[in-house]
């Protein structure tokens, strides 16, 4: 094995006092022989293109990492994927290592190739004391990732009531809530309060209404009530049925939520969501379980038995109870 390659295994192994003795070494033979083209490559990266600083920014050893940017590890080196050791800093919530990068001059806003900065990973795994210190470095929580995510919509997304309230707090509230990606309604991508939804987190939920976020803002599936409604999410769909969300949104496909859990959900949850529609919307779809026709009243509804109809509440109740049923 190579001096690198023993580095790497020191490094990857937390061993402060083997890394001690190879940069030792390594500085004595500088010292000694400039010339010497035997020299430790300290930014020497394995087929994955991980080197030691990024093992040491994952394991958040400040020690090691110390040593190592002492001995002028770069400290923006990239791996295969584009992440540089401040991304794994980052991702494992490791709050000193991230301090102690940052200050050696990481890029605070440097994107892996799938364009994730650090804040992206610290919000999505909860990290509060990271994700603040990011901020504090200027890092820009309206980036969005190859994904169309901001930070806010990872916290959103996974659940991260701290995170998002953190990020609520900052001045670019409003390009966060309303950002150019989600001005249109033919837009793909969800907004935080679609993915909040869709993932059944009721703090988050309240937190984003009580921001001013747009209750019935939609996207082509349709708005956050569509999403709570396929995903079988009943707390949230009464949540936002509450909060006055616009139950007869239809989306680009011309479907209601109502619609929606009609055609595609068969789970328990639904029965109660199918209800709670119901009666939001004081309509109710219903198949004929046997002809009916007013031979004296040309104007009158006529059914067929099978067929799917749209009746009130109200007529079904006073009239039609005994000839068709709910769905």
């Amino acid at each position: 094995m190579g001096k690198e390659q023993e580095l790497l295994q020191a490094v990857k192994n937390g061993d402060l006092l083997s890394t001690q003795k190879l940069l030792a070494k390594f500085k004595s033979s500088r010292s000694k022989l400039l010339g010497s083209t035997k020299r430790l490559n300290v930014n020497y990266q394995d087929p994955d293109g991980f080197s030691a600083l990024h093992h040491a920014a994952l394991t958040g050893t400040t020690d090691l990492l110390s040593l190592l940017l002492e001995s002028q590890a770069t400290v923006d080196i990239k791996d295969s994927n584009g992440m540089r050791p401040l991304h794994y800093a980052a991702w494992q919530g490791k709050a000193d290592s991230v301090l102690l990068l940052l200050r050696a001059g990481a890029s605070v806003n440097g994107a892996s190739q799938d364009g994730q900065i650090p804040l992206h990973l610290a919000a999505q795994y909860g990290h509060y004391e990271v994700s603040e210190m990011l901020l504090q470095h200027q890092s820009n929580p309206c980036m969005v990732n190859k994904a169309k995510k901001t930070p806010l919509d990872l916290a959103c997304e996974f659940g991260r009531l701290k995170v998002a309230q953190l990020l609520l707090s900052s001045n670019m509230i409003t390009t966060l809530l309303e950002g150019d990606k989600r001005d249109s309604i033919e837009s793909a991508f969800n907004t935080p309060l679609h993915l909040a939804a869709r993932n059944g987190h009721k703090d988050i939920i309240r937190l984003l209404l009580k921001a001013g976020i747009d209750i019935n803002r939609a996207t082509k599936a349709g708005t956050a009530l569509h999403e709570a409604s396929l995903y079988g999410k009943t707390e949230v769909v009464r949540l936002l049925l509450d909060a006055g969300i616009d139950v007869n949104i239809r989306n680009t496909y011309n479907q209601t939520a109502l619609d929606i859990v009609n055609q595609f959900t068969t789970s328990h949850a639904s029965k109660d969501i199918k209800q709670l529609l119901r009666d939001a919307t004081g309509v109710l779809q219903v198949r004929a379980l046997k002809d009916y026709w007013n031979l004296h009243d040309p104007t009158a509804l006529n059914i067929r038995a099978g067929d799917v109809i749209m009746v009130g509440n109200i007529v079904f109740h006073c009239f039609l109870s005994k000839y068709v049923v709910l769905l």
